[in-house]
This record gives structure tokens, C-alpha cells and sequence, in this order.
């Protein structure tokens, strides 16, 4: 317990960087996410054929790998970012192809009449996305949007493994170093990670409340 407590300046460092990891994926996968849910109920076949290839594959693509492709083959591509970035990249890129999924189911809970009304006042396929479909689209899927978000919180934790010190590192560094603690240092770990994980439910169901009430 007097390890744990010594270190607690070092644990709260590595869950800084799980969070960074987490806003920065976060963001990633919601932009690339939407963008491919678009595309995927687009009327032009080519774009549609795109974004369900991308889902396709990600999904069916263990976040190991992705995470190996990000870090060893893109910079033999010229591309050269911090093992922190890259870990964004790949945490949001593997997410966003749930967020895609989540979004498409989000569209067509939507009435179609609404996209015909749009249709017939004028509005483009790109302006009638935006301002009428995606937004009511973005409120049903709340629920499962939180739990992916959740899910992409805890996968920051496989960043570990290629040069991350974030809040899982932290612990791999600290049990190796003090062995005898490894137990209340996994407490310490684990614990941290339920609080954050408690904080975004707390506030994915704070933003369900208030859009039912908008309803």
C-alpha cells in the first residue's frame, strides 16, 4: 500500500496520457466515423462501396494489428509521428468504424418522409444529411455510442505495448520494479480505470436525459 501511495504522482501521469489517448481517438473516430456513415448512405455506389469496405475490414481486424500497421508500416512510408499519435490514429481508426456502423443504424431509424420533405424544399443530399437526418440519427444512437466510447477507453490500454506509457505501462513499469506491490498496484490501476469508465456513463446518461426531455 506504501508503493502504491509513493507512486500515486507516476499512476496519475499515466492516466493524463490514457487520456489524451482517449480525447484525441475520441475525436478521431467521431469525424472519420461520421464521414464514413455518410458515405455509406450515400446514393452514389462507389462511396457507399467504400465505407463498407472500411467497416468491413476494420472490424473484422484484431486492434493489435492495426496498431502494428500503424506503428512499423506507416513510417516506412515517410510518415513519422510520436508513438502518442500514432497510438490516436490507431485507437481512432479501429473505432470509428463502429461509430460508422452506430451512425448508419442511427439513419435508418429515421423517417423517410423527412428526407423526401428536405428533398422536395431543395435541399442537396449533403444538406439534408447534416441539417435533418445525422442530427436526429446522432440522438438514438447515444446508448451505444457511450458503450463504444467506453470500449476505446479501455483499448487505449494495448498502447502499452508499443512504447505508451499510459496508465497500463505504468503499471507494467511499477510491477516490474516493485514486485512485492504488484497486487495493490493492480488495484490502484484497475480502480482508476473504473472511476473513468463510471465518468463517461455518468456522462452519456446525462446527455440521453436531456435529449429525451428535447424530444
Amino acid at each position: 500500500m506504501e508503493i502504491l501511495l509513493d507512486n500515486i504522482g507516476k499512476i496519475l501521469e499515466g492516466f493524463q496520457v490514457t487520456l489524451i489517448l482517449f480525447a484525441g481517438g475520441t475525436v478521431l473516430a467521431l469525424v472519420v466515423g461520421t464521414v464514413l456513415a455518410s458515405m455509406r448512405v450515400s446514393p452514389v455506389p462507389p462511396l457507399r462501396l467504400v465505407g463498407a469496405t472500411y467497416v468491413n475490414v476494420v472490424r473484422n481486424t484484431p486492434l493489435v494489428l492495426i496498431f502494428i500497421i500503424v506503428v512499423f508500416a506507416l513510417p516506412e512510408l515517410g510518415i513519422q509521428f510520436s508513438f502518442r499519435l500514432f497510438a490516436i490514429l490507431a485507437v481512432g481508426a479501429y473505432t470509428a468504424a463502429f461509430v460508422t456502423e452506430a451512425l448508419r443504424s442511427g439513419v435508418n431509424t429515421v423517417q423517410a418522409g423527412q428526407a423526401e420533405a428536405a428533398r422536395a424544399l431543395g435541399m442537396t443530399f449533403g444538406q439534408t444529411l447534416s441539417h435533418v437526418i445525422m442530427p436526429q440519427a446522432a440522438r438514438s444512437v447515444i446508448p451505444p455510442m457511450g458503450s463504444i466510447l467506453i470500449a476505446l477507453l479501455k483499448n487505449t490500454s494495448v498502447a502499452a505495448g508499443f512504447g505508451v506509457i499510459e496508465a497500463t505501462g505504468t503499471l507494467r513499469e511499477l510491477g516490474r520494479d516493485f514486485p512485492q506491490a504488484l497486487y495493490w498496484l493492480f488495484f490502484g490501476i484497475a480502480l482508476g480505470y473504473v472511476v473513468l469508465v463510471l465518468l463517461v456513463s455518468a456522462v452519456f446518461r446525462q446527455l440521453e436525459r436531456r435529449l429525451v426531455v428535447v424530444r
